[in-house]
């Protein structure tokens, strides 16, 4: 809160003498410097923890005497992982405060980090083989991404070409995408990348992608950050980490359950089962035509030979039952021939007889006659005039039911024609 002193000052325009309490002049100062955040690179000097677990330390130029009073909160201390030790160069940011009861100007540290490429190696070469006897990269415990993934969380910088890359190569999977804006370049971005990470862990998330884009070992420093490899570590479902390219691989990475090195090859990595799929599913339906197609033409062949075949077996019966027909029509002929020549002999008998006969010929005459009308009666050519039929099967008349079956094919032969019928019932007459 603005002092009155300090309102007063600012508005006064005619340079009237302002007196400021001890308090107020404090609070003033603190106003004036506090909103500017910078970051200073310096050695530590004497480094104290306070009983709360605040950490007391000072940072002085490498050369001169310049000292500067600093604080680091327990909460930051813990979250950087870096142990603070007199003589080790590192860069601190934050900003100045005056603590009033003592008029002491400290810097508050909001962020520390090792300075200088040699620093940053030690201090990743001392975690990596901290975790590593842990066993925190051990592939053992590493899982297999899941099948056919829907629920992708995304942490990265909505700035660049990161995102836009990983969201180009996912593919039209249907896949839903949560995404958490989070710094990803420097110390700075520990913090949210932790808060990100500890969010996604409380969502309905079935893979989790950390992503950014290539860089020095400085401006890869939060990925490894020793508590952000933990949280990787243990979070409950896969990590997919794409995390540059660097000599050096980041903890991070080593510790995520899948290690890629561009976004696109994650994106290609989540897209990967459900493509096996889409080529399954076109290899099945292709098969399935093919296989119908098969199969059609198969029928197609067998009705065309089994057509053929019942042509066949229809002209057989047909010649079969003409040629029957001609014998009996010939057998008939060679009757009645004969008929004819007996009434002729019969005749001529009666002339040449003695009277005493006249009337035994008279009376065969008649019965042969009779024989005549009983046999033209009976002519199967008369028969079928007068509308009765003949039925064969197999070229066989049939004479009694019990010759016929259901389904079997019989021919009805009329006075002026052929019918080829099925038997669909046989009924005896009881």
């Amino acid at each position: 809160m603005e002092n009155k002193n300090y309102n007063l000052f600012r508005e006064n325009n005619a340079g009237d003498e302002i007196v400021f309490s001890v308090s107020e002049y404090i609070e003033f100062l603190t106003l004036k410097i506090k909103p500017f955040e910078v970051k200073i690179v310096g050695e530590v000097g004497q480094v104290q923890f306070g009983p709360t677990g605040h950490v007391y330390f000072s940072l002085k130029d490498e050369k001169g005497g310049a000292m500067l009073n600093c604080i680091i909160w327990k909460s930051s201390y813990r979250t950087y992982g870096i142990e603070l030790k007199e003589g080790m160069k590192i860069t601190a940011v934050g900003n100045a405060e005056i603590y009033a009861p003592s008029g002491r100007l400290s810097f508050i540290a909001k962020i520390i980090s090792l300075a200088g490429e040699g620093a940053l190696k030690k201090e990743y070469d001392r975690i990596k083989n901290l975790l590593e006897k842990e066993g925190v990269f051990a592939e053992e415990r590493k899982r297999p991404l899941p099948k056919y993934p829907h629920k992708i969380g995304v942490i990265t910088s909505r700035q660049g070409a990161v995102l836009a890359d990983f969201l180009n190569n996912l593919g039209k999977f249907g896949f839903s995408v949560k995404m958490i804006d989070s710094r990803v370049e420097g110390q700075e971005a520990v913090k949210e990348l932790l808060a990100s990470v500890r969010s996604f862990k409380k969502q309905k998330i079935e893979v989790l992608v950390i992503m950014r884009g290539g860089g020095s070992m400085e401006s890869m420093m939060a990925f490894n950050n020793e508590i952000l490899v933990r949280e990787i570590a243990k979070f409950p479902c896969p990590v997919i980490a794409g995390i540059g390219h660097h000599k050096d691989v980041s903890l991070a990475a080593m510790a995520a359950d899948v290690m890629v090195s561009t976004p696109t090859a994650a994106a290609n990595l989540l897209g990967e089962s459900w493509q096996k799929a889409m080529l399954f599913l076109e290899r099945s339906e292709r098969q399935i035509i093919s296989s119908y197609e098969n199969n059609l033409a198969d029928v197609n062949s067998l009705l065309q030979r089994s057509l053929i075949k019942i042509g066949d077996l229809r002209r057989d019966i047909a010649g079969q039952y003409e040629e029957a027909k001609n014998k009996l029509k010939l057998c008939l002929q060679k009757f009645d021939n004969r008929l004819g020549s007996i009434k002729i002999d019969l005749r001529s008998s009666l002339l040449k007889t003695f009277s005493g006969f006249a009337m035994f010929l008279r009376s065969a005459g008649q019965q042969m006659e009779y024989a005549e009308k009983a046999i033209s009666l009976n002519n199967p050519e008369r028969q079928l005039k007068l509308g009765y039929s003949i039925a064969t099967l197999k070229g066989k008349i049939l004479r009694s039911v019990e010759q016929a079956e259901a389904g079997q094919e019989i021919d009805l032969r009329l006075a002026d024609g052929i019918i080829n019928s099925e038997v669909k019932k046989v009924n005896k007459n009881i």
